[in-house]
């Protein structure tokens, strides 16, 4: 897994600039094996996942990241859940007969938005908006960043069906270089070469040599990279929740219309949680046996 999923951060030594660079193969290929996604859907939801990768180092925060893109048109939905444990999982909503080979995603996403949410396991939810507006998703991350007024941020993502990359570059506060002018032509210097990396060249080399090759005239570090993977977060015991609230009546409902057993299927992983009568009746004791326990403390 450390071989195809991780990032690397690296650093200008003599300027103001940080970079990120993010390669996921099996955990792309988890996503993809549990839906036929089409190809320009396979490719978003790549490139979304390589955002979420690249920005759950840059939030520094401890719980759950979320990015979520909804639409009017051919995708309504795209997903990805990455947690501060860099544990990654996705899910996209189609309308097949809608989507074409080499669709942008203006045709396939309009009026789109994009939502980014921060869901720390201690501290103040945060969600941030922007518009699908741009004529990639990388677009659209770049300019969330300029409309939430941070710093600095340009974003390249592509995927292809056997591989998801993404390159970040951010300005960080004055240090090395504290004459405006200065750091500003030093940054649209970074960010015109690495206008330059093609797609092919991004999902086909190995970072040092992307670095070498965008960046060989500069002083560049590049640091130990740190893994990711797959990992649904879904449970028994979540599944359970959910059906406890929406009350016994309700589910003895539901039991009689399902013939005895209720399904609970996730969406993200295709694994299938089954409930009869009996796991009904035993949830609901184990429920009331908790609740009295903790009136009598």
């Amino acid at each position: 897994m450390a071989d195809f999923d991780f990032t690397q951060r690296f650093i200008f030594d003599n300027t103001d600039v940080r970079g990120e660079l993010a390669s996921l193969e099996e955990s792309y290929a988890h996503v993809l094996a549990k839906h036929a996604y089409p190809e320009p859907v396979a490719a978003l939801l790549g490139e979304l996942m390589a955002a979420a990768a690249l920005l759950v180092n840059t939030l520094k925060f401890d719980g759950l990241l979320v990015l979520q893109a909804r639409s009017s048109g051919a995708v309504p939905l795209l997903m990805v859940e990455c947690s501060s444990d860099r544990e990654l999982r996705a899910i996209a909503r189609y309308e097949e007969e809608q989507i074409h080979s080499g669709a942008t995603l203006q045709e396939l996403m309009p009026e789109g938005v994009l939502a980014l949410t921060v869901d720390p396991r201690e501290g103040q939810r945060y969600q941030g908006l922007v518009a699908l507006d741009g004529a990639t998703l990388a677009e659209c991350f770049s300019n969330y960043f300029v409309n939430s007024a941070q710093l600095p941020t340009r974003f390249w993502l592509y995927a292809d069906g056997q591989r998801a990359r993404g390159m970040l570059l951010q300005q960080l506060p004055a240090d090395r270089l504290p004459d405006a002018e200065e750091r500003e032509a030093s940054w649209q210097h970074v960010i015109a070469l690495a206008a330059t990396l093609s797609a092919e060249e991004l999902l086909g080399l190995d970072n040092e040599t992307i670095l070498h090759r965008l960046y060989h005239e500069e002083e560049v570090r590049l640091f130990p990279s740190s893994d990711l993977k797959f990992q649904c977060s879904c449970t028994r015991e979540r599944s359970e929740q959910a059906l406890i609230s929406l009350g016994l009546a309700d589910l003895q409902l539901l039991l009689a219309e399902k013939a005895g057993t209720i399904e609970i299927d996730c969406q993200f992983c295709n694994q299938r949680y089954l409930f009869n009568e009996a796991d009904i009746a035993q949830m609901f004791a184990a429920q009331d046996a908790a609740d009295a326990s903790s009136t009598v403390h």
